[in-house]
């Protein structure tokens, strides 16, 4: 049933972070849907009683309609599992082999699909903490090598996006740490990191990362990444981890080489690890853990969509639509999703949560589209 809703310069960490955006839209709220309690759109992608499946990551090869998904046997770690769908996710392959490295992953996988000068493409899968190692696949999920070090550094959900560079086999990943693991021996401390490192050579190899912000009074972490448009900047989506403020956002118009101070986003994306992919009419989708600060905020803790257009994150906007995409029956353990396109602009958004209370999370995809999401809102407005 559906329902209407009431509801910089690389290592700078002196940088005082602005309390509001620069530009703003208006502090509107956008019209709020609810597809949770429709059935029809959930498949259930793994699932075992006995066993806590976590964090997701998936890709959506060249074809169009196969997709892959991974996530650990556990919470944030354990061994990583595969599945795969050849129909957009209507339905999921057993669980696929893959390498015995695989079952020592420290942290959450995620999963990217890259090319390198030539044209090569090939999936990179990456584990975190300390190594961050990395495994690759030049058939298309079908065989992976094992995973490797990276180099001799770590983070925390290594990596939170990767995204195409200016040039041909260039790209440039993002991650955060809080002094633990991007070193060996390390120890937390109160300020937080978020780090940039950069391949030239279609994701084989990756440079030492370096800062691109730190700082003690926000918590930014888990950055999740969206271009322009018009193809000349890069947008970070932050999770503000010590839930004091907003989500943030910073911006690059140089091919990440600066970045911008981050400033709050509205108050609409208040959440965790943001996963944004645009459709064909040019609005942006953007998945996530909804976790917004409003005391009594119906959909604190659900997995949510969000609605809009690429100026809504430079300009403060609140956007179209805030949709509870599944009903969390938890406070917050639910996200770390993945979100794909289809040919036919239908939306694939699969992640983990506890989807019953009191059992143990499982793994459930949702499908949508914008179209439905427009007919939705114009009869709520009716009524």
């Amino acid at each position: 049933m559906i329902a209407l809703l009431c509801c910089v310069l690389f290592a700078v960490s002196s940088v005082q972070v602005p309390q509001a955006p620069v530009a703003e839209r208006g502090r509107k709220e956008p019209t709020c849907l609810d597809l949770a309690g429709d059935t029809a759109r959930q498949v259930v992608v793994d699932r075992d009683p006995e066993m806590y499946l976590g964090h997701v990551s998936t890709v959506l090869l060249e074809d169009g309609h196969t997709i892959l998904c991974a996530y650990p046997e556990g919470h944030g770690k354990g061994p990583i599992v595969l599945k795969r769908s050849a129909d957009g996710g209507k339905t999921w392959s057993e669980r696929l082999p893959v390498p015995a490295s695989f079952a020592t992953s420290q942290e959450t996988p995620t999963l990217h699909h890259v090319r390198d000068s030539a044209g090569k493409r090939r999936l990179i899968l990456w584990s975190g903490l300390y190594p961050a190692r990395l495994a690759h696949s030049d058939d298309d999920g079908k065989t992976w090598s094992e995973l490797e070090a990276a180099g001799d550094w770590g983070g925390i959900v290594v990596m939170g996006d990767v995204v195409a560079g200016a040039t041909p086999g260039r790209y440039h990943a993002w991650f955060h740490d809080d002094g633990r693991f991007l070193a060996a021996g390390g120890k937390a401390t109160s300020t937080f990191k978020l780090l940039q490192t950069t391949s030239d050579d279609g994701g084989l190899t990756w440079s030492a990362p370096q800062a691109i912000w730190s700082g003690r009074d926000v918590h930014l972490c888990e950055p999740g990444a969206v271009r322009s448009p018009d193809g000349k900047e890069l947008a970070l989506l932050l999770r503000e981890n010590a839930r004091k403020q907003p989500a943030h956002v910073m911006f690059s118009r140089d091919d990440a080489a600066h970045w911008t101070a981050p400033r709050p986003l509205h108050a609409t994306l208040t959440g965790d690890r943001h996963t944004a992919r645009f459709t064909r009419d040019g609005r942006l989708v953007v998945v996530y853990r909804d976790m917004r600060l409003t005391p009594g905020h119906a959909t604190q803790g659900d997995f949510v969509a969000w609605v809009g257009r690429y100026e809504d994150l430079t300009q403060g906007g609140a956007g179209q639509y805030h949709v509870r995409l599944l009903d969390n029956q938890n406070k917050w353990d639910c996200g770390y999703p993945g979100l794909e396109v289809l040919p036919d602009d239908t939306l694939v958004a699969t992640t983990y949560g506890h989807w019953v209370a009191d059992q143990k999370p499982y793994i459930v995809s949702v499908r949508f589209n914008l179209v439905e999401l427009d007919a939705m809102a114009k009869v709520a407005v009716k009524r």
